[in-house]
C-alpha cells in the first residue's frame, strides 16, 4: 500500500510510523486511519519487527484530534454514519494498537487531543516532550470521547481525574500527565526520539516470547477477575518455561554472561 498521510519504515527491528499531516496538526481523517491500520497490521505480521514507535511530524502536534471538516460531512449524513465511519473505525484502530502483541511506544510532542489522546492511552509506553499537552476536548463540540477514552482514561488516571478531563475538556501538561501515570518519561524535545529508541532497544534485548507473554498477561488480566488473572499469569509462565529462551536466560545468569535470546 502506498501511503499519503503517514511515513512507515522498518529498520533494526523497529517499525517507525509517522503521522505526516503537519499543516493539519496531524488530525485523523478517514484516509489516515486507514493507512495507520494498514501499517500497524504490517508491523504485526512482519517477523523482523520487535517494537513500534509512533510519532507525529511537525513541531505543534502528535495528533490534534479528528479532522473536524470530515466530522461535519459525516454529521450531515446522519448519526449512524458518524457512529460507523468515525467511532467504530476509530475504536478498531486503537484496539489494534493496544492488542498488537508487540510494544508500541508513542513519542509525543505538542498536542495529543481527542483521538490522539486515546491513541496515547492504547500505546504501551509513552515518551512526552516537555511542551506536550493531553486532553479530551470532545465535549466542547457537543460530543463524548468515542475511541475508548471513557474506558481507558479512568483506568490510567483514576475515575475522578478522567471525569474532570472529559467533562471540562481542559488539557493537562506533560508534568501532570507523568504524575498521573499517563506517560512514562518527560524529556526535552531534542531527546524525544532518542529516549523512545532507547526504550525500544532495551526491549529488543529481551526474549520476544517473554515480552509478548508479559504484555498479554497484563492486558488480558485487566479484563479478568483476580482469580482468573492469576491463573492466566501461571499459564503464561508454563508457556515461557517451554521455550529455549527461558533456559538461555537461566544459564546466562548462572554463567554471568549476557543472554542471547532467539525468540523461541
Amino acid at each position: 500500500m502506498e501511503y499519503s498521510n503517514i511515513l512507515y519504515k522498518v529498520e533494526d527491528d523497529i517499525a517507525k510510523i509517522v503521522i505526516n499531516r503537519p499543516k493539519a496538526l496531524n488530525a485523523l481523517n478517514a484516509l489516515t486511519v486507514k493507512e495507520l491500520a494498514h501499517a500497524f497490521g504490517d508491523a504485526k505480521e512482519n517477523a523482523s519487527v520487535r517494537v513500534v514507535i509512533l510519532t507525529g511530524s511537525g513541531e505543534k502536534a502528535f495528533i490534534a484530534g479528528a479532522d473536524i471538516n470530515e466530522i461535519k460531512t459525516n454529521l450531515e449524513k446522519g448519526p449512524m454514519v458518524v457512529r460507523g465511519e468515525f467511532a467504530i473505525k476509530g475504536q478498531r484502530l486503537v484496539s489494534t494498537i493496544e492488542n498488537l502483541g508487540k510494544p508500541v511506544i508513542a513519542a509525543v510532542k505538542g498536542y495529543a487531543l481527542g483521538g490522539g489522546s486515546e491513541i496515547v492511552q492504547a500505546c504501551h509506553l509513552v515518551v512526552a516532550s516537555e511542551k506536550s499537552r493531553f486532553g479530551q476536548p470532545e465535549i466542547n463540540l457537543g460530543f463524548n470521547p468515542c475511541w475508548g477514552g471513557t474506558v481507558r482514561l479512568p483506568l490510567q488516571v483514576g475515575r475522578k481525574k478522567a471525569l474532570e478531563m472529559i467533562l471540562t475538556g481542559e488539557m493537562i501538561d506533560a508534568k501532570e500527565a507523568y504524575r498521573l501515570g499517563l506517560v512514562n518519561s518527560v524529556v526535552p524535545e531534542s531527546d524525544l526520539m532518542p529516549t523512545a529508541e532507547s526504550y525500544a532497544k532495551k526491549i529488543i534485548e529481551k526474549s520476544g516470547v517473554a515480552v509478548r507473554l508479559c504484555m498479554d498477561s497484563i492486558l488480558e488480566g485487566l479484563e479478568m477477575s483476580k482469580t482468573e488473572a492469576l491463573s492466566n499469569e501461571a499459564n503464561a509462565l508454563g508457556l515461557a518455561a517451554a521455550t529455549e529462551d527461558s533456559m538461555e536466560g537461566v544459564l546466562a545468569f548462572l554463567e554471568k554472561r549476557i543472554p542471547v535470546f532467539q525468540n523461541k
